[in-house]
């Protein structure tokens, strides 16, 4: 099965397939006998993490979604017009530019294609091309930060023993998806946009506070209590429809499984730790291999990596 076909079936929420010896390329091969007649000792585990943590990527992610969200607000409140509107749909030096997600809602609640959408959406549609679809999620959605902070409480308190993380099939967000498109489609409303915290913080910043931020609150006291971003894991159909817009993205982390410890600190960190399960010993079909299109590109896995076989790359994708 292609690459691309195996990261679709991940981003509904299948679970990755086993992997047969016959799948694995020579040259991986070689790569894990060698690993298993040399395993790595855990003192030498120990000394790649005993150097200081680089957040080089996190930090670059932080400055540039606080950067778009706060130009929003500024082109707002100082009348410049340079970047009008929302996240949902916008302007920018004169250029519609619309949400895929958002103008599906829309297309699906009115029955009809709007120019003006057509022209946003194409926009948006070739810049998620290049830039990998999900990138949208952990380099622009505002709700994406604000759960990031949040899940660093809700791990402390797993930490301290004084909650369990409690977790859902990844296929709720793919009936999720459905239901918010019937939704649309039946009632002529677009359901999810109204209650989307993408949107309702989007909005809130640049047009001030509403009442609808009390469910923006309650959703990340959920995610603090109960479960680790469930928002962003099992009920957002936007990180599907980007995700599915990423799957022949040339932006994308890369696993290179020779210089790999197996340590498993990268799927500990990451929001969709289904998408490094090559990094598991033995599940590397390939010596370098291209994260699935579930990867949000948060570059929290490729800062965490002390051999550096997580990095990111523009690429074409593979015939």
């Amino acid at each position: 099965m292609s690459h691309i076909s195996e990261s679709f079936r991940q981003l509904l929420g299948a679970a990755p397939r086993r992997i047969e010896k016959k799948d694995i390329k020579p040259a991986a091969q070689e790569i894990h006998f060698y690993k298993k007649a040399n395993p790595i000792s855990k003192a030498f585990v120990e000394e790649l993490h005993s150097h200081p943590q680089s957040h080089k990527w996190r930090n670059r992610r932080w400055l540039t979604l606080l950067f778009i969200n706060l130009l929003f607000v500024l082109s707002y409140q100082l009348d410049i017009q340079l970047l009008e509107g929302a996240l949902t749909a916008s302007r920018f030096a004169g250029f519609h530019m619309a949400d895929l997600n958002s103008s599906l809602q829309v297309m699906l609640a009115f029955k009809e294609v709007v120019l003006n959408l057509i022209i946003g959406t194409t926009t948006i549609l070739i810049m998620w091309l290049l830039l990998g679809g999900r990138t949208f999620c952990s380099w622009v959605c505002p709700y994406h930060l604000v759960a990031e902070w949040a899940e660093m409480i809700h791990l402390w308190l797993v930490d301290k023993k004084i909650i369990e993380n409690k977790t859902f099939h990844r296929g709720t967000r793919t009936v999720f998806y459905v239901l918010f498109a019937l939704l649309a489609l039946v009632t002529g409303y677009t359901v999810f946009e109204t209650i989307s915290p993408t949107g309702i913080l989007s909005r809130a910043l640049i047009y001030g506070a509403t009442i609808s931020l009390v469910w923006v609150a309650f959703l990340l006291l959920f995610e603090i209590l109960v479960s680790r971003r469930a928002w962003c894991r099992y009920v957002c159909p936007i990180g599907v429809t980007y995700g599915v817009v990423g799957l022949v993205s040339p932006m994308r982390v890369t696993y290179r499984v020779q210089d790999c410890a197996h340590e498993g600190d990268c799927r500990k960190v990451c929001l969709v730790p289904h998408v490094l399960d090559v990094t598991i010993k033995n599940r590397a079909k390939d010596t370098r291999m291209d994260l699935g299109a579930d990867c949000t590109r948060c570059g929290l896995c490729v800062d965490l990596c002390p051999t550096d076989s997580l990095r990111f790359e523009f690429k074409m994708p593979d015939k």
